[in-house]
C-alpha cells in the first residue's frame, strides 16, 4: 500500500498505534468534505467500526491505517452525496470551514488540553480556500479519486479499492478533476506580496478608502459571503471590483470601531473581523496579477468554533 496507508499490524501493537492515524485521517477527510466538523464525524465513524470488528478480524487486517483510510474515503463519499442535498437547502452561499493556524498563537494549545479537529490540519496548498472552492465544483467521485490519487499519492489500483470503482475509471475522474482545477487557476502571486496586499486592504478598509480598495481589487473582482442563516450577509456574490470596494467601505462606516486582525486562513494570509467581545468573520482570499481578485467570508457561527477560543479566549 502506499505510504499514508500506515505501518503493517503487528501482533500486540498498541492501541496508540491506531490512534495515532487520526492526524492523517483528519486531514484526508477535511480536503474531501470542506468541514471540520463533518471530517472528524467521518473518523469517528471510521474508528467505530474498526472497533466493532471482532477481534480476530482486526488482527487479521494486515495495516490497520490502510484500513482506516479505506473507509474514511468511502464515508466521506456517501457524505459527498448528502451534502449536496444539503447545500442547496442551505441559506445563502456554502463555503468550506476555514481553518487557522495555531502557532500563531503561543500559550492557547498546550499538552493537556483536549485536541481539536483544526489542530490536526496539515496546512498546504491543498487546504488553501481557492482550491477548496474548486473541489466544491467536482462531482463526488471526482473530488475523492482526485484527492487521493494526486494529493495523498496513492495508485489508481488503492484508490480503486476505496471507492469501489475500476483504476480506468479513477484515472478519468482524477483526469476530469484536473482540468477542471487548470482552468480555475492563476498564475502564483508570491507569499511575500500576498501578504502586503493583505496588509494594505486592511488599511484602505478600515480608512472606508474606496479609492485605495479599487487599486487593490481586480477590475473583476467578488466577494462571497456564508452566513448560513446563522449571521447577516449577502445571499449572492457580489461581483465588480467597484461595487466590492463600496460594499466595504459602507461596511466600515457602519461598523464603526472594527479590529481587523492579520491571521493566516488556510494556510494563506487572511483577516479576522472582531467587533469588541464578538468574532464577525473570517475572510481569505484569492489573488491576480498583483490584485486581489476574490474575497471569501465566513459568518457562520458553526463554522467559526476553531477560532472563536483562539481570538476571544
Amino acid at each position: 500500500m502506499s505510504q499514508h496507508g500506515g505501518q503493517p499490524w503487528e501482533p500486540g501493537a498498541r492501541l496508540d498505534d491506531v490512534l495515532a492515524e487520526r492526524g492523517a485521517l483528519t486531514n484526508l477527510a477535511y480536503r474531501l468534505l470542506g468541514s471540520l466538523t463533518e471530517a472528524e464525524d467521518a473518523v469517528q465513524e471510521a474508528y467505530a467500526r474498526w472497533f466493532a470488528l471482532a477481534p480476530g478480524s482486526r488482527s487479521a487486517i494486515v495495516s490497520p491505517g490502510a484500513w482506516l483510510t479505506t473507509v474514511t474515503s468511502r464515508i466521506c463519499l456517501d457524505m459527498l452525496g448528502s451534502a449536496r442535498v444539503r447545500r442547496e437547502r442551505y441559506v445563502g452561499e456554502w463555503l468550506p470551514e476555514p481553518v487557522p493556524d495555531r502557532t500563531e498563537w503561543p500559550g492557547h494549545v498546550t499538552a493537556d488540553a483536549p485536541v481539536d479537529p483544526a489542530d490536526r490540519i496539515t496546512l498546504d496548498e491543498s487546504v488553501d480556500m481557492a482550491f477548496l472552492v474548486v473541489l466544491e465544483a467536482m462531482t463526488p467521485a471526482e473530488r475523492v479519486c482526485f484527492l487521493l490519487h494526486d494529493v495523498f499519492r496513492y495508485s489508481f489500483t488503492e484508490v480503486a479499492e476505496m471507492v469501489g470503482r475500476s483504476p480506468g475509471a479513477c484515472r478519468q475522474l482524477a483526469s476530469s478533476a484536473r482540468r477542471r482545477l487548470e482552468q480555475e487557476r492563476h498564475r502564483a502571486v508570491p507569499e511575500q506580496r500576498r501578504t502586503a496586499l493583505v496588509r494594505e486592504f486592511k488599511q484602505a478598509w478600515q480608512d472606508a478608502d474606496v479609492a485605495a480598495l479599487v487599486r487593490l481589487l481586480d477590475p473583476e473582482a467578488a466577494a462571497v459571503a456564508d452566513g448560513g442563516g446563522r449571521a447577516s450577509a449577502s445571499p449572492v456574490p457580489i461581483e465588480g471590483g467597484r461595487q466590492v470596494a463600496g460594499y466595504l467601505a459602507e461596511l466600515a462606516v457602519r461598523a464603526g470601531s472594527l479590529d481587523l486582525r492579520e491571521r493566516t486562513v488556510n494556510g494563506q494570509p487572511g483577516l479576522v473581523a472582531v467587533l469588541g467581545t464578538e468574532l464577525l468573520a473570517v475572510y481569505s482570499f484569492e489573488f491576480r496579477d498583483d490584485r486581489i481578485d476574490r474575497i471569501w467570508v465566513v459568518r457562520n457561527p458553526d463554522k467559526l468554533r476553531a477560532w472563536a477560543g483562539l481570538e476571544l479566549g
